[in-house]
């Protein structure tokens, strides 16, 4: 059984990947070392890695699945609305029938937060 896809997140410095996950998106950091992060919150997990080469090569989409989107929602952009993505920067339906709406840090990681309909 399959229970959890944790994606690795290349940033060029620490500090960047740290603000977005953890300023922005109220992650904990579950552990650290100099380059790597493992950071939490509820249900999701993420590498934070520090590795300029990478970083350049590397700007993820990802996207996580919640149950509480417009609470998320209330959230980030009240507490962080310079990272609300141009493209989709409040709660829409989805012609898929989803919820979304994403951000887009400063690296050019874009976060989709996604809530299927019930």
């Amino acid at each position: 059984m399959m229970i959890r896809l944790v994606p690795k997140v290349f940033f060029e410095r620490m500090d960047q990947g740290l603000d977005l996950f953890v300023q922005c998106l109220g992650f904990q950091i579950l552990y650290r070392e100099e380059k790597l992060a493992v950071v939490g919150r509820d249900g999701a997990k993420a590498y934070v890695v520090e590795s300029p080469e990478y970083a350049v090569k590397d700007r993820p989409e990802i996207a996580i699945e919640t149950d509480t989107i417009h609470d998320l929602f209330e959230e980030v952009s009240t507490k962080r609305p310079d990272v609300l993505h141009p493209n989709l920067p409040r709660v829409t339906q989805r012609p898929w029938g989803a919820l979304e709406f994403s951000l887009l840090d400063r690296t050019g990681v874009c976060i989709v937060f996604r809530q299927w309909p019930s």
